[in-house]
């Protein structure tokens, strides 16, 4: 069924809307704080990975949870991770079962492993972006008016997608065992997201580690393309300089 390819997905749409407007909102007071501070023009990385790892940092505490129940939901009933016993009817159901089952420390459980994801993925997309989107202006700071709003666009696009792809090809393995912490019914599993990965690599090499890159990177281009655009759009609407 068509449902069933979207299972989860009330999680997941809640939790981004909230951390992407809080990510954006902490990363451009904290680059302008550091900017200032620096008397930094340019992409500086002093400014930008700091800056990118430090909001990363935060939202963690956000997304956690929200994708602890986005996965849980995704994979109950396929017998090796969540069992039938354990069906969830809906998203606050499967939240309410994990805090009355397993507490506070169970809807936080892959912690760390998203913090690490999110300060270090966040770094690495932003060095790339502002990188990108510098050069490109440079190359295209020539251009007309009339064309400006289309290369602006084009910038965005590109500057965006590409890093998404830096963001997932530098932290998708710490991505697999977050899911596997999260999904495991073993309350005695290991949430050491290094000694995960070590596991995942003696069973079954590098390509464990990044499994599930194809359709990530498939993914990130457009997804991250459009939070780019939307985020310049915005700042442009509220005339905030960018």
């Amino acid at each position: 069924m068509v449902r069933g390819l979207y299972r989860g997905a009330t999680s997941s749409f809640i939790g981004m809307g909230f951390e992407s407007s809080l990510f954006f909102g902490i990363y451009s007071q904290t680059k302008h704080s550091l900017q200032v501070k620096l008397q930094s023009s340019g992409p500086d990385p002093l400014v930008i990975f700091p800056s990118a790892a430090f909001s990363g940092a935060i939202i963690s505490f956000v997304l956690c949870p929200t994708e602890l129940v986005k996965c849980r939901m995704q994979v109950q009933g396929t017998g090796s991770l969540i069992p039938m016993s354990s069906t969830y009817t809906s998203t606050v159901d499967c939240a309410l079962k994990t805090l009355r089952t397993e507490g506070v420390t169970g809807i936080f459980r892959g912690g760390m492993a998203t913090f690490l994801r999110e300060s270090l993925g966040n770094a690495v997309f932003f060095t790339v972006y502002e990188n990108v989107r510098h050069f490109m202006h440079l190359q295209l700071k020539d251009a007309s008016r009339d064309h400006k709003g289309l290369a602006d666009l084009g910038v965005g696009i590109i500057s965006g997608g590409l890093g998404g792809i830096a963001f997932w090809s530098t932290v998708l393995p710490v991505d697999v065992a977050k899911t596997m912490i999260q999904t495991n019914p073993d309350p005695n599993y290991s949430r050491n997201p290094f000694q995960v990965l070590k596991l995942v690599y003696k069973q079954a090499g590098l390509r464990g580690c990044y499994a599930g890159l194809g359709p990530t990177i498939a993914r990130a281009f457009p997804a991250n393309a459009a939070a780019i655009v939307s985020w310049e759009f915005a700042m442009k609407v509220l005339g905030i300089r960018h």
